[in-house]
């Protein structure tokens, strides 16, 4: 029983995936799934949509301020990948900054090494993370807080793409440890 309920949480999940996939398309008029983009790393190193090919990639768009969600996925994502072992070796795990004004390559770096090494920092000039973000359908947008700081609402899912770059599918945000880990296990197999 338990077998069969994973399975259709799997498929329930992968249909969710296409959906957003075939949202993505109609929005964006079937223009590529991400943009060329050149922006840098948390070593301060430059970076390009090339990093996301040739092995498949866990993308995941957030700030180093986020109270709970981004220190919440990027501590499951390092975990998923950790339980995975040999199996998702290859997975390669980016966390894209949507507030680059505060997430220097450096304050990036601080941030990222409490969750794992596998996992890289991305940040850059704000105009072209921000294309960059919006190239992917991310949805980001600055909340003032009452005292006079600000916050960012944000996409709270990890997108998965092939080997080629391509869309593959999300994990939602609290999805089941369960079922992120098979789907991370078939972006790993299928790519």
């Amino acid at each position: 029983m338990r077998k069969i309920l994973v399975g259709l949480l799997i498929l329930i999940a992968a249909g969710i995936g296409f959906i957003t996939f075939s949202w993505y398309n109609q929005r964006h008029g079937g223009e590529p799934f991400g943009a060329p983009f050149a922006l840098t790393d948390q070593k301060g190193e430059p970076i390009t949509e090339a990093a996301f090919r040739g092995q498949p990639t866990a993308l995941f768009f957030g700030f180093t301020h986020c109270p709970e969600v981004c220190p919440t996925t990027l501590f499951e994502l390092a975990g998923w990948l950790n339980a995975l072992g040999d199996e998702g070796k290859d997975i390669r795990a980016y966390f894209v900054s949507v507030d680059p004004e505060r997430d220097t390559p450096q304050i990036l770096n601080t941030y990222i090494s409490n969750f794992s090494d596998r996992i890289i920092g991305i940040t850059g000039e704000p105009a072209k993370v921000f294309d960059m973000a919006k190239s992917f359908g991310i949805y980001w947008k600055k909340v003032p807080t009452e005292d006079g700081d600000y916050t960012l609402d944000h996409t709270a899912s990890i997108l998965l793409l092939n080997s080629q770059g391509d869309f593959f599918g999300t994990i939602a945000y609290g999805e089941s440890p369960d079922t992120a880990k098979a789907k991370l296990k078939r972006l790993a197999a299928g790519s």
